[in-house]
């Protein structure tokens, strides 16, 4: 069973930097693409970047591209995401999740991802 355990989250005023991390265990971590979701209240969970098992290719929501950057490290089992001026509509729960399928093109439909982690807050204030 694949467990993923997010961590990193908390609160930053507009502009700020924060980087989530994401660890995973118990799978075969250097195989899964990995993404990672955010969502708002009152609305769905959105695509925010995925990466493919080797880190040759990435993909981000044009809300994010710019600002973000999705990295992992295979050795260490870990996933992350560098998130720079960060704005008020960037707060949501934020989850990193793995699939076994190869990395798609275009947004990344979270019923491809079959492990997730529980989440962790971002809150940015203005």
């Amino acid at each position: 069973q694949v467990q993923l355990v997010e961590s990193g989250g908390g609160l930053v005023q507009a502009g700020g930097s924060l980087r989530l991390s994401c660890a995973a265990s118990g799978g075969a971590f250097s195989t899964y693409v990995m993404g990672w979701f955010r969502q708002a209240p009152g609305k769905e969970r959105e695509s925010v970047a995925a990466i493919d098992w080797s880190a040759d290719t990435t993909n981000y929501a044009d809300s994010v591209k710019g600002r973000f950057t999705i990295s992992r490290d295979n050795g260490k089992n870990t996933v992350y995401l560098q998130m720079n001026s960060l704005k008020p509509e960037d707060t949501a729960v934020y989850y990193c999740a793995a699939s076994t399928m190869s990395l798609r093109n275009g947004v990344q439909q979270p019923n491809v991802f079959v492990y997730w982690g529980q989440g962790t807050q971002v809150t940015v204030s203005s």
